[in-house]
């Protein structure tokens, strides 16, 4: 089975989570979400499945550009908009291998999702 690992190239914690997951020799797809953003229908699974406040990446520059009214829609309306609206916003990376759907980094984590 292939992970899907979803993020942006230049994030450092995307970095360390496709190292790992090339250095434990696991089966992966990287997806740039700049470059090829999830359909709506996935993105609503992420937040109904995760929570708003755990798909919205707080810490990026994109949210500290956008207007009042744009975090008021991403914190309780519909994130999904605007995540759609704005990639990167998208906490990161996203992990989907198999049940598993994760958002983050954890060696810790990813050990136990990829037991053999």
């Amino acid at each position: 089975m292939t992970a899907n690992l979803y993020g942006i190239p230049t994030c450092d914690t995307v970095r360390k989570a496709r190292k790992w997951l090339t250095d434990n020799g696991i089966d992966h797809q990287f997806i740039d979400v700049r470059e090829d953003t999830p359909p709506k229908s996935q993105i609503d699974h992420w937040v109904a499945s995760l929570g708003a406040a755990k798909m919205v990446n707080k810490r990026s520059t994109t949210w500290k550009n956008l207007s009042d009214t744009d975090r008021a829609e991403a914190e309780s309306g519909d994130t999904t908009a605007v995540l759609l609206a704005n990639p990167t916003l998208i906490k990161r990376p996203v992990l989907e291998y198999g049940d598993v759907l994760d958002v983050g980094f954890s060696v810790d984590a990813y050990t136990h999702y990829f037991q053999q």
